[in-house]
């Protein structure tokens, strides 16, 4: 079983741009409308759960880093 290319940020920001622009267009018919409308909601599920997880990430990092902080001023004290 071949992984699917996790897709970066940073490119499901762009594509959801594009998907923005591509509605607001009056080019657009209904049945795309239809399928860019689903995909842009299924990247911004992604994207939410991305900020998500680098906030969790930054906040463990941020405690990590207190608690390191708080041991070596207890220590040269």
């Amino acid at each position: 079983m071949v992984k699917k290319k996790e897709q970066k940020f940073e490119e499901m920001l762009a594509r959801l741009q594009e998907i923005s622009d591509l509605l607001e267009s009056e080019d657009t018919g209904i049945d795309q409308t239809i399928e860019l409308y689903e995909e842009g909601t299924v990247l911004s599920k992604k994207c939410a759960a991305k900020l998500k997880e680098a906030e969790v990430k930054i906040t463990e990092l941020n405690k990590d880093l207190e608690k390191n902080i708080s041991t070596e001023s207890e220590e040269s004290e």
